[in-house]
C-alpha cells in the first residue's frame, strides 16, 4: 500500500543511517502522477518546481526534493537547506554541487552545461488555453556565484530563446527572475527569456541544469511582458486534469539579524540619499553650485543631464525630487530610469533668492530600480520677466523603501555594510610633511614627433596614502598643448609622480606632478597649466579653485622630426581609426594588422614590480585552504636580455624585458595584459597602493610598469590593454564574498562611478602615450583636428 507523501518521507529519513543510496533516489522521484496537468488561465500559469512528473537525464546529476519534512544526504552540498521562505514549504535542488565559486574547477558535461537539454530535466504538463508568447519567471535561491543559472524548454526543443536564465541580485533569498545571461551582459537582460506557444492544448514545459547547486522552487509564464517582479510566493497554481499533492508545512524565512527582533511590516524605511556631489558635472551642462547643488550657468546653456548610477539594492522605492526653489523662474525637472521617465516635476517661484524645502520638492511614487540602474536628472530653466533666469538647481534624490521586501533588503544592506566613518580610513595627511614644490616646469624626455614628451611640475608636496586633500582625486592637473599652427590643440590630464624617481626610489611622496604627450608635429609647442583643488575635482566633482602658484604656468618648447627606424612605433606614428577595418598608423600610413600574444592576462604579476602580491583567489577565496600562487619570475627570458635595455632598482625587471624581446625576435607586435584582476581569475595585479585602496595608486609600481611599456612601443609591440574582467563586476552579487552592497572587487559595482573614473584617468594619463595616443579633456575641445580617446 502506498504510504501518504508526508509519511513517505518521514520514514525515508528514518531509513537514511540504513540505506543512504535509496534515501537519495528517493528523493528524486516524481511526487506527482503523469495524469498531472496545470491550467493557464488569463495569460498565466503557475507550477511548484517540485510537482515534476518525471526527471531526465539525471544519470551525472539530479534534482532532489528538499521540503519542511525531510532533506536528501547526497553530499556535497555546500549550503545548508533554504526551506524557509519555499512555496509549498519544499524546492528542488540539483545535485551534487562541486562547483559554488569560481576558483572551483569548472567541467562542462559535470558540474556545467551550457547546452540547454543536455543534463538534469525536469518535466511538467500545462495546458494552454491561449496560444501566444509566454515570458518565463522563476523563483530561485542563489547562495554563490555558480549556481545561478538554468535553462528552459518546450516539447523537447530548447529555443535560444530559453537558455541562460540568470540571477545575480539577491543572494540568500528567494527571488524571482526573467532575465537572459547574455554576452553583453552577464547578470541577463530582461524580456529575452520567453517561451512561444503555437497552439492551444497540452504542451510539456521542461528546465534543465546549467548550473549544480541550482535550488529551484516555483516557475511561471506570463504573456505580460512588463509582469512586475512578486515579492512573495507569486501567482497560484491551477489545475486543468489529476490532483496536486497538499503542500509541506511552510517554513517562515529567516529575518536578517538586524531585523529580527520584529516583523518585516516594522522594519524602518530610512531614507538613503544620493546628493548633487554623486552625479558628473562634465560636459552634462551642469556645474557644481556652492558645493551642494546642480545648477546650470543660463549663459551657456538651457538644459542640462546628468546621470549616475543606483548605488542601493534593488526594490521599490518612493523617490523625492529635492530642487530649489528660485525667485526668477520655474524650473522644471525630469527624474528617469534607465532612459524611462519616472516623473516630472515643475519647481513652484520662491521669495528668495533660492530656497530648499518640502515646497520645492516631489515624490515619484513606487518606483523599481536596481542596483547600478542608470539614474537620470534632466531639467529645463525658465524666467518669469524674460530677462533673469533661474538656474534649475537640484539638491538631491531621496529614495524610501515602498514595500517590505525593500525594507529588509536595505536593513541587510544597512547590517553588512556599516555606515561610512565622516573621514576616509587612515590620516588625513601622511607625516612627515615636507614643503611645496616651487612651481618649476621641467620639459623633457626625447622632443621628436611621436616621442614621450614628459612635463614635470614641481608642485605641492603630497603621499600616495593622504587623504585629505587625495592627491589623486582632489587635484586636478591638466595641461592644455597647442602647435605653434594653432592645430592641434590638446588637453591632457597630469598625475602624481611622487619624488619624480618612483621606478628607482619607491618613493611615497614628493613634489613631483607629470603630464605626458606623444606631439604629432615638428615645430614649436606652447604649455599652459590648469591646476586646481577641490573635493573629487580630478573626476568630475567639485569645480575646485586655483592652486598658485602652480596654475598658469606655461611655456613652450621645439620638437624635432622622428628618428626612429624599422619597428619602432615612434617611426610610423599615432594608430588611429580611418573608417576602415584596421588602424592606420597617422605618420607612415602604414595599417596596422594585429598579430602578437594575447595571454597571459596575468603578465602583470611580476615579482619585480613594488607591491605586486597575490590576492585572495589565490590564497583562501573559497573558504578552502590553497597554496599560494607564485607571482611570474619570467627568468626563463632573462637570457633575452640586451646590454642597453631598461631596468630599475639595480638591475630588475631583466626577465620581463627580456620576455618582450622574445615576443619582438619571432615577430609578434602586440602583447595583452590586464591592469586590473582583483576578483578573476589571477587576482593577483592592481595598481593601487592595496587591493581595495582605490583611490589611492602605487606611484612607484605604475612607473615601473611605464619602462615596460615604452620598451615594447621601441620594439614595435602594440599594447592591448584589458582593462578588466566582466566576471569582477559579478563578484558584487556573488562571487565575492556574496554581500549585496559590499563591493570588493568591482569598480563602482561595475557601473561609472568615482573609482572608475578615476582609474582609466590615471591608466590614460600615464600611458596614453605608449599607445599613441592623446586625450582631450574639456568642452573647449571640439575641432576637427582635436582627437580624443574615449575607453
Amino acid at each position: 500500500m502506498t504510504l501518504p507523501l508526508q509519511r513517505l518521507f518521514l520514514s525515508l529519513a528514518c531509513l537514511a543511517a540504513f540505506a543512504p543510496r535509496a534515501l537519495a533516489a528517493a528523493f528524486t522521484q516524481a511526487i506527482v502522477q503523469p495524469s498531472l496537468v496545470f491550467e493557464e488561465t488569463g495569460g498565466i500559469v503557475a507550477v511548484e518546481a517540485e510537482h515534476f512528473y518525471k526527471q531526465t537525464k539525471n544519470e551525472k546529476r539530479a534534482w532532489y526534493i528538499t521540503s519542511s519534512k525531510a532533506v536528501s544526504d547526497v553530499k556535497p552540498d555546500g549550503d545548508e537547506p533554504n526551506v524557509g521562505g519555499a512555496s509549498g514549504g519544499a524546492y528542488v535542488e540539483c545535485l551534487p554541487d562541486t562547483r559554488r565559486t569560481h576558483g572551483d574547477k569548472l567541467i562542462s558535461g559535470e558540474n556545467f552545461s551550457n547546452t540547454a537539454g543536455a543534463m538534469a530535466v525536469l518535466h511538467y504538463k500545462v495546458y494552454f488555453n491561449t496560444p501566444g508568447r509566454y515570458y518565463v519567471w522563476a523563483r530561485a535561491y542563489s547562495s554563490g556565484p555558480e549556481d545561478n543559472g538554468l535553462h528552459v524548454g518546450l516539447n523537447g526543443e530548447w529555443p535560444a530563446s530559453g537558455q541562460r536564465l540568470q540571477w545575480c541580485e539577491g543572494k540568500n533569498a528567494w527571488r524571482w527572475e526573467s532575465k537572459q545571461r547574455t554576452e553583453a551582459v552577464h547578470c541577463g537582460e530582461p524580456y529575452k527569456i520567453f517561451l512561444d506557444v503555437a497552439t492551444a492544448g497540452e504542451h510539456e514545459v521542461m528546465f534543465s541544469m546549467r548550473e549544480d547547486g541550482f535550488e529551484f522552487d516555483k516557475f511561471f509564464l506570463t504573456t505580460n511582458r512588463e509582469f512586475t517582479r512578486p515579492n512573495d510566493a507569486g501567482p497560484v497554481a491551477r489545475v486543468k486534469s489529476g490532483k496536486a499533492p497538499e503542500a509541506f508545512p511552510l517554513v517562515a524565512a529567516a529575518l536578517a539579524p538586524a531585523a529580527a527582533a520584529s516583523p518585516v511590516a516594522a522594519l524602518p524605511s530610512a531614507p538613503l540619499v544620493m546628493t548633487a556631489q554623486d552625479f558628473m558635472t562634465g560636459n552634462t551642462g551642469y556645474y557644481l553650485d556652492k558645493g551642494k547643488w546642480l545648477a546650470i550657468n543660463p549663459e551657456r546653456n538651457k538644459q542640462a543631464k546628468a546621470q549616475s548610477a543606483f548605488p542601493f539594492p534593488s526594490g521599490r522605492y518612493d523617490v523625492t525630487l529635492a530642487a530649489v526653489g528660485e525667485e526668477d523662474g520655474k524650473s522644471t525637472f525630469q527624474v528617469a530610469v534607465n532612459d524611462v521617465e519616472a516623473g516630472e516635476f515643475t519647481c513652484p517661484l520662491s521669495t528668495q533668492q533660492f530656497e530648499e524645502g518640502e515646497k520645492f520638492s516631489t515624490t515619484f511614487k513606487n518606483i523599481e530600480l536596481s542596483n547600478g540602474d542608470v539614474i537620470t536628472i534632466t531639467s529645463q530653466i525658465a524666467s518669469e520677466d524674460g530677462q533673469e533666469y533661474s538656474r534649475a538647481r537640484v539638491a538631491r534624490l531621496v529614495f524610501a523603501a515602498a514595500n517590505n521586501a525593500t525594507r529588509e533588503a536595505v536593513s541587510k544592506m544597512a547590517a553588512a555594510k556599516p555606515a561610512a566613518p565622516a573621514k576616509p580610513a587612515g590620516p588625513a595627511l601622511v607625516q612627515p610633511r615636507k614643503p611645496n614644490g616651487n612651481g618649476k616646469v621641467d620639459v623633457g624626455g626625447e622632443l621628436k614627433q611621436w616621442h614621450k614628451v614628459t612635463l614635470t611640475l614641481d608642485g605641492p608636496f603630497a603621499h600616495e596614502r593622504d587623504n585629505d586633500p587625495n592627491p589623486f582625486t582632489d587635484y586636478a592637473l591638466n595641461v592644455t598643448f597647442t602647435h605653434e599652427s594653432g592645430s592641434p590643440k590638446y588637453t591632457v590630464p597630469g598625475y602624481f609622480a611622487t619624488d619624480g624617481a618612483a621606478a628607482n626610489s619607491s618613493a611615497e611622496s614628493g613634489t613631483k606632478w607629470r603630464v605626458h604627450l606623444s606631439p604629432d608635429k615638428a615645430g614649436k609647442w606652447s604649455y599652459a597649466v590648469s591646476f586646481v583643488n577641490g573635493k573629487h575635482a580630478a573626476i568630475g566633482g567639485a569645480k575646485g579653485s586655483a592652486l598658485k602658484p602652480f596654475d598658469g604656468e606655461s611655456g613652450n618648447f621645439a620638437v624635432g622630426a622622428s628618428d626612429k627606424t624599422g619597428r619602432d612605433f615612434r617611426s610610423k606614428g599615432r594608430l588611429q581609426y580611418v573608417g576602415k577595418h584596421h588602424l592606420q598608423f597617422a605618420g607612415s600610413k602604414e595599417y596596422f594588422l594585429k598579430a602578437g600574444a594575447d595571454a597571459p592576462e596575468t603578465l602583470l604579476a611580476y615579482v619585480d614590480f613594488d607591491g605586486t602580491k597575490p590576492g585572495k583567489s589565490d590564497v583562501q577565496r573559497s573558504g578552502e585552504a590553497r597554496p599560494t600562487k607564485a607571482l611570474k619570475t619570467w627568468q626563463a627570458h632573462a637570457g633575452d636580455w640586451k646590454p642597453g635595455d631598461p631596468t630599475w632598482k639595480n638591475g630588475k625587471g631583466k626577465g620581463l624585458i627580456g620576455a618582450l624581446n622574445y615576443l619582438a625576435g619571432k615577430g609578434a607586435n602586440s602583447f595583452s595584459f590586464l591592469p586590473y584582476n582583483a576578483g578573476g581569475d589571477g587576482d593577483n595585479v592592481w595598481p593601487f597602493v592595496e587591493r581595495e585602496e582605490k583611490f589611492h595608486y602605487d606611484c612607484s609600481k605604475l612607473d615601473q610598469w611605464s619602462i615596460v611599456f615604452d620598451h615594447g612601443t621601441a620594439l614595435g609591440l602594440h599594447l592591448h590593454f584589458k582593462l578588466q574582467e566582466n566576471e569582477m563586476d559579478d563578484d558584487r552579487r556573488g562571487h565575492g564574498d556574496g554581500v549585496m552592497g559590499h563591493v570588493p572587487e568591482s569598480l563602482d559595482g561595475g557601473k561609472l562611478g568615482p573609482e572608475r573614473k578615476l582609474y582609466c584617468r590615471e591608466l590614460i594619463a600615464r600611458f596614453g602615450h605608449a599607445l599613441g595616443l592623446n586625450w582631450n579633456i574639456g568642452e573647449e575641445n571640439t575641432q576637427s583636428t582635436e582627437r580624443s580617446w574615449t575607453w
